[in-house]
């Protein structure tokens, strides 16, 4: 399924930034938006989606290996894990997380243990260039944003905070840093749970729990 024809994406090793972008660098063939198209007709009709492993892409400075024309393959078994997306393929449906993600980058920031946050921004603070504020470190700050940021391809609901955080990237203060902060403490609780808890009414006194 092809949503945009174009060329693989590869790494620009003179646009990355050591302790930044290092470890979350792939070179996908498909946008997130097919792999979700897929998932969804997938789910519909109610196939069950195998992976497949075709050694074909080199990235390495140095191949150490003579290659051929033709390339090895290997069965993977059923779709489970995916770019960082976690997919389970059941009777009800198809279900897609990044739990293990979110594990990850809380661990990464030390943020694990942090207390939880019920709601993405303060209603009492507006967010700012905050010129007057305390610099903070932009290399760290670029992080938490980019980690945030692809956490959005299964929690849209944090996607708009997210992006208000990240037009200060270029000059980071500590109210930005505790905005970004307060995104990823809403995250600690309930890191397994499928269930995104919310309010309805204007009162905002109906619950009300959403699957994703």
């Amino acid at each position: 399924m092809v949503v945009r024809n174009k060329a693989r994406l590869v790494a620009q090793g003179f646009c990355q930034k050591e302790g930044i972008d290092y470890e979350e660098t792939f070179a996908p063939v498909a946008r997130l938006e097919a792999i979700r198209i897929l998932l969804a007709f997938a789910a519909s009709k109610g196939f069950k989606l195998q992976q497949m492993d075709v050694k074909s892409a080199f990235l390495n400075g140095f191949i150490e290996e003579e290659i051929s024309r033709e390339f090895e393959m290997s069965l993977m078994g059923e779709l489970q894990f995916f770019l960082g997306l976690q997919i389970k393929q059941a009777l009800e449906g198809t279900f897609v997380h990044q739990a293990k993600y979110t594990r990850d980058i809380l661990k990464k920031f030390n943020m694990g243990g942090s207390k939880p946050m019920t709601t993405l921004m303060s209603t009492n603070t507006a967010l700012d260039a905050d010129e007057d504020g305390e610099a903070v470190d932009q290399k760290e700050f670029r992080g938490m944003i980019g980690s945030l940021l692809y956490l959005t391809v299964t929690r849209p609901d944090i996607q708009f905070a997210v992006c208000l955080c990240a037009r200060y990237q270029a000059t980071p203060r500590t109210s930005h840093r505790q905005a970004v902060k307060r995104i990823f403490r809403l995250q600690v609780e309930g890191v397994d749970n499928a269930l995104i808890k919310g309010e309805i009414e204007s009162q905002w006194t109906g619950p009300i729990a959403l699957l994703v």
